[in-house]
């Protein structure tokens, strides 16, 4: 089972650069999520959070930090996350407005973001990027 292999999209942001991207299933439903190196911790869209748990808990205590932005956030417990074939069961999370980020993937004609997979999950995985074969290894500590 280990190394877990997740296939990696490789989005053109024109003059701006590269994102990166892996498929996850949420809530039983598969979607996107940017993989993040510089995010201090991994988030999901506030909005898509709210849609699935309305009962999102206010964070003080906790600040997201991504490449995209830094704010205070909510906490929220995914039940099941998958990413390839690790599954991750009640995952705590938090949330952050990816609206904008959402806006500019729609401007490029790329498929929208629920979430940002960062450092947390990344170094606890043992994370390995293949740029060449466009591959995210993910290897049990």
């Amino acid at each position: 089972m280990w190394p877990i292999t997740v296939p990696i999209i490789l989005v053109n942001l024109q003059d701006d650069g590269f994102h990166l991207l892996v498929e996850i299933v949420a809530f039983g439903q598969k979607s996107f999520a940017v993989v993040d190196t510089g995010a201090s911790r991994s988030v999901f869209d506030e909005t898509w959070l709210r849609d699935r748990l309305p009962e999102l808990i206010p964070s003080d205590e906790v600040l997201a930090t991504t490449l995209f932005t830094t704010s205070s956030s909510l906490q929220a417990v995914i039940p099941k996350l998958e990413i390839g074939r690790l599954v991750l069961n009640d995952y705590e999370t938090v949330s952050l407005d990816l609206e904008g980020v959402n806006e500019a993937y729609e401007s490029f004609g790329h498929p929208p973001v629920i979430g940002i997979i960062g450092s947390d999950l990344l170094l606890k995985y043992n994370a390995v990027i293949n740029y060449k074969k466009l591959k995210l290894y993910l290897y049990r500590r």
